[in-house]
């Protein structure tokens, strides 16, 4: 397959919805396009195999046998690795733009490069760091989305920040493959902005590695590169896809132009790293194009708000907290009869049964939407009783089930 191209589906297809891919270190079945997704083709398994190329294998909740995950990804053995992740680069969004990006084109020659792999459910940055930083999953992380309550407090808490919340630690209390890494004596090495080097998000999420921060996104590439200069483990954050992308749009000219920019850094990263230093770049979600017309504001329908204590999750996941358990049938009835197939319900039972945030510890299922509903196509669900203007109409979100949103890419390169 060397040197083919990555047939692109339709955007009607590419919204489909996909089924949540499992955990675990199994070689997944293939789909009827043929990519395996979830089992070892899964965000989790990265910093797993990463450890075991690195010759240092660490085991998580979630991957039991991280050498099986290295070798089903491809991932050669090193004494030195970049891990990049590039925050809103969904597996179709990059192939896309493929044209605008000559660097990560080049990647996209090799065979192992031109499949995707899936990140969680909710596809959305809080849950997968704290996926991709632990090798677990949302269910045993307590990162389930962008907000969640607060199950001491009975209030809802913002996770990015951590507005409201837990305690970072008493939140996340799965081992980082950083600390697990450093517990071995292997270095492991946090390159980002200098905003992010305490912040909440890092100490639940990515905590354990010692963290060197730059000005602007080149002096963070060539630290990353210094880094790597002794053996053991480099992580690299990009964000600017992501950000541009709720502002302007993915599909616009001024993600296409932090597109080129992210080229370019990772093409500098792969110019400066040490020789025989591997890299492997990787996302935490992809990204739809929202429409107005399928924007459904709960704050404007009296039947979506009866019985509903508080509205979590984010416009593509929402999480229905109910005022009680008497109400959650009524809830599940009013909202599939508004949507209908604009979206997917689930209670809280059938989520946990069906795997959705994968295994799920006693003490994060009460921090979980009594119903949880994933929107289709392109509908997005909010409310402004809550959420500010501009949060209700972001021009492109994510962290449903679509393949433009599940899939990401897992690319590998050595210097």
């Amino acid at each position: 397959m060397d040197g083919m191209s990555v047939e692109i589906p339709d955007e009607r297809e590419l919204l489909q919805r996909t089924e949540i891919a499992p955990y675990g270190d199994a070689k997944a079945e293939a789909g009827p396009d043929g990519f395996r997704r979830g089992g070892a083709y899964h965000l989790s398994s990265v910093l797993p195999a990463l450890s075991s190329a690195l010759g240092a294998p660490v085991s998580t909740a979630v991957h039991r046998n991280p050498k099986v995950l290295q070798e089903l990804l491809g991932i050669p053995d090193a004494s030195s690795a970049i891990v990049v992740l590039v925050d809103g680069m969904g597996f179709w969004n990059l192939n896309i733009r493929l044209g605008h990006v000559p660097y990560m084109r080049s990647l996209m020659d090799d065979s192992v490069n031109q499949r995707p792999i899936s990140t969680c459910f909710p596809s959305t940055t809080v849950a997968a760091m704290g996926t991709f930083g632990t090798g677990t999953c949302p269910g045993l992380t307590g990162m389930t989305g962008y907000t969640q309550i607060n199950p001491e407090t009975g209030r809802l808490s913002q996770l990015i920040q951590f507005k409201n919340a837990l305690e970072p630690h008493d939140l996340q209390r799965q081992p980082t493959l950083f600390e697990s890494l450093e517990a071995k004596g292997v270095r492991t090495t946090s390159c980002g902005m200098s905003k992010f080097a305490n912040s909440p998000l890092t100490q639940a999420a990515l905590r354990g590695a010692r963290y060197v921060s730059g000005a602007n996104a080149q002096s963070r590439v060539l630290a990353a590169c210094k880094a790597a200069t002794t053996p053991g483990l480099t992580y690299l954050y990009i964000r600017d896809a992501d950000k541009i992308g709720h502002n302007y749009g993915w599909d616009s000219e001024e993600w296409i132009g932090a597109f080129e920019s992210i080229d370019s850094q990772l093409a500098l990263l792969r110019r400066c790293a040490p020789k025989g230093t591997v890299i492997v770049i990787v996302a935490d979600h992809g990204m739809i194009s929202a429409r107005p017309e399928n924007r459904c504001d709960v704050g404007e329908l009296d039947d979506l708000q009866e019985g509903l204590a508080l509205f979590g999750g984010e416009p593509r996941t929402p999480m229905l907290y109910a005022r009680s358990e008497a109400d959650v049938p009524g809830i599940v009835e009013r909202w599939q009869r508004r949507f209908c197939d604009r979206a997917r319900l689930w209670t809280k039972e059938q989520a946990v049964e069906q795997g959705l945030f994968g295994e799920v510890d006693n003490r994060v299922a009460a921090m979980l939407g009594d119903v949880i509903v994933s929107a289709s196509d392109t509908t997005t669900i909010v409310d402004s009783r809550s959420q500010s203007d501009k949060a209700t109409r972001l021009p492109s979100v994510h962290g449903s089930q679509s393949f433009m949103e599940m899939d990401i890419p897992c690319l590998i390169d050595m210097a």
